[in-house]
């Protein structure tokens, strides 16, 4: 928690500064927001404090989500060796399965129980370690207590489940890392009150204090996301861009078609930096409209301009912070963790608020159609929306989309809207805005491991061609590995018939929201042209699946990318600080994603596979 808080200080800290390396100068009277000291600090301070707070907040994360992990509360049961009464029954929806904790040595009831505010299921033993992976394990004998010899022991973090029968918490993509077995016994009423979260003594304390600490986190970020919104953004350029894409509008020029050069003298595009001022927008019509609303609320003032900016993004932040809590509020240790995920992680606030991306608006249009599909007309307008903010958030659909196959009609009318909205946002804007967006698909960015791959191909090959083709579908490839690689073991965990979130009921296969999350998590790890900002759809929608170490590898991968960008701006830096630039993006960090990616792939193909289990011991002679 320290390390959290200090961190989100210190993104503060910089802003309220005013320019710097890390701050671009908005000009305009000072009584204007956003507000600043104006000190103009030193570049090696700022940068100083930048990865001071990108560090802590890592760090900061991966102690929080492992805290969570381990002061989620756990009913008690009955010893595991303790013996049950016979049930011979082939289905027996009564059966209570008992997880043992092998840390503890203790028996803990890990019944799924079907969450009220999301409709999910999950057990109420909490969320799981961030940091490390597993399976939830249901075993399917019911005529004889559990043997706790019938196990084989496996390194920390892997998943322990029987090679007959596997069960887990729905929406989860690796259920219960703690590599804890689960074997069914005769539910009793005291283990059915504790599914139910009804227990007034042993567990009480606990959900209390993890409610709490979950209130405070949000309260922490929704006040910290909006003292933002009265700073000058820092970290990135991109929020000059646009400006000048809204001032365009407004002026009746084309933003699809032109970029700040072709405003000469303008007071709004002459701020845009290099080497953007060449730039036509690449974003959609809805945040085209909302960059032109902003413009034209601040007309020739910068400063006015960005504040309107930024407080729609601060709004969208905070709106999806406020949906991810209230469909996470019934289960204290998943609040907790979503907390942490989301509005008070530090990395995004540094990245999406601070820096001010438009990726703000469209998580917030996501996760609300995600959570509102149980209306499929509203979910279906809501996903149009955040299509035509950022065409990528479009993979956030095919969660719905595969939920609905077999419900045609539900199908049918939430397609109809989204593309409703997406055909009229383009109608109005016309087709240049598309083909900005095709010429940009095949960037590669400095950081990302593609950029080695690129090299490779000119130094084996030969340096006449960029070999952008070749790389576009190796990264198709890399895509499709990751996500089958989390596809595979998300079906083996996720039973048939599991709870959705969004107030869907069960549903067949998986729910939307775990497709989602396996298909926007690939997309990072594997897209070519990737900056730290695009790790947001991520986190939103882990927050809304159980916990996995895929958490952890989210957070290491929004970590590397933000020391890489540090800062994402084409300045002028000191020479002692050209290393920066020079090594750690380019040569170091796409060691360290691609590493990532390896271990991701190893991981979830691992926790998938099947397991063995040692026969048990032959009984001693008499």
């Amino acid at each position: 928690m320290i390390a959290i808080i200090a961190s989100i200080l210190l993104t503060i800290a910089i802003g309220l500064l005013g320019p710097s390396a890390m701050v671009p100068d908005l000009g305009g009277p000072a009584w204007l927001p956003p507000f600043s000291l104006d000190v103009r600090p030193d570049p090696h301070l700022v940068i100083a404090m930048a990865a001071a707070a990108i560090v802590l907040g890592g760090l900061g994360l991966f102690a929080g989500l492992a805290a969570t992990r381990r002061a989620s509360p756990r009913p008690t049961a009955a010893p595991a060796h303790a013996p049950s009464a016979p049930n011979t029954a082939t289905s027996a929806p009564n059966l209570a399965p008992s997880a043992t904790d092998p840390a503890a040595g203790t028996t803990h009831s890990a019944t799924s129980a079907s969450h009220p505010a999301t409709g999910a299921s999950h057990p109420v033993a909490g969320a799981s370690h961030p940091a490390t992976g597993g399976a939830n394990h249901v075993e399917s004998t019911a005529t004889h207590p559990p043997n706790p010899d019938d196990r084989v022991e496996r390194p920390p973090g892997h998943p322990t489940r029987d090679t007959e029968h596997t069960g887990g918490t729905p929406a989860d993509l690796a259920g219960d890392p703690s590599g804890a077995e689960r074997t069914p016994g005769p539910a009793t009423a005291r283990q059915q009150d504790d599914r139910d979260g009804l227990s007034a003594t042993a567990h009480r304390p606990g959900r209390v204090g993890l409610s709490a600490t979950a209130r405070l986190l949000v309260l922490v970020g929704c006040v910290a996301a909006g003292l933002l919104a009265f700073l000058p953004p820092s970290g990135s350029g991109d929020h000059l861009n646009y400006a000048a894409y809204g001032r365009m509008v407004v002026l009746g020029v084309n933003p699809y078609t032109h970029g700040a050069v072709d405003l000469p003298g303008d007071p709004i595009a002459r701020a845009v930096e290099e080497p953007w001022r060449e730039e036509p927008s690449v974003y959609g019509p809805i945040a085209t409209g909302a960059q032109a609303l902003a413009s034209w609320v601040g007309g020739d003032s910068l400063r006015l301009t960005m504040f309107v900016l930024a407080v729609l993004n601060s709004a969208a932040f905070v709106a999806t912070g406020l949906l991810i809590d209230c469909s996470t509020r019934r289960d204290p240790a998943r609040r907790l963790r979503a907390a942490l995920l989301w509005t008070a992680n530090p990395l995004l606030l540094y990245q999406l608020v601070a820096g001010m991306h438009v990726d703000t608006l469209a998580v917030a249009c996501m996760i609300a159609a995600l959570l509102a599909r149980a209306r499929p007309l509203g979910s279906g307008a809501l996903l149009g929306l955040g299509v035509a903010i950022k065409v990528n958030a479009g993979l956030v659909a095919l969660g719905p989309a595969w939920e609905l196959r077999r419900r045609p009609v539900r199908l049918a009318l939430m397609a109809g809207a989204a593309l409703a909205v997406v055909i009229a946002g383009y109608a109005v804007v016309g087709t240049d805005a598309i083909s900005p967006v095709t010429r940009t698909s095949k960037a590669i960015s400095h950081a990302s491991y593609w950029k080695l791959v690129q090299g490779w191909l000119q130094t084996l090959v030969g340096p006449g061609s960029a070999y952008r083709g070749e790389i576009q579908i190796g990264s198709l490839l890399v895509l499709v590995l990751v996500a089958w690689s989390l596809f595979r073991l998300s079906q083996r965990l996720t039973p048939v018939g599991s709870p959705a979130a969004g107030g869907v009921g069960q549903v067949e296969g998986l729910p939307a929201e775990v497709v989602a999350a396996v298909l926007v998590g690939a997309y990072v790890f594997a897209t070519p042209y990737v900056l730290p900002w695009y790790d947001g759809m991520a986190f939103a929608l882990l927050a809304l699946v159980a916990a996995t170490a895929f958490d952890g590898f989210l957070v290491a991968h929004l970590l590397a990318l933000s020391l890489a960008y540090l800062p994402a701006r084409v300045i002028v830096l000191p020479d002692d600080l050209g290393w920066l630039r020079a090594v750690v993006r380019p040569q170091v960090v796409p060691w360290v994603l691609l590493a990532l990616t390896g271990a991701l792939v190893w991981w979830a193909w691992r926790a998938a596979g099947p397991v063995r289990t040692r026969p048990a011991p032959a009984g001693r002679p008499s």
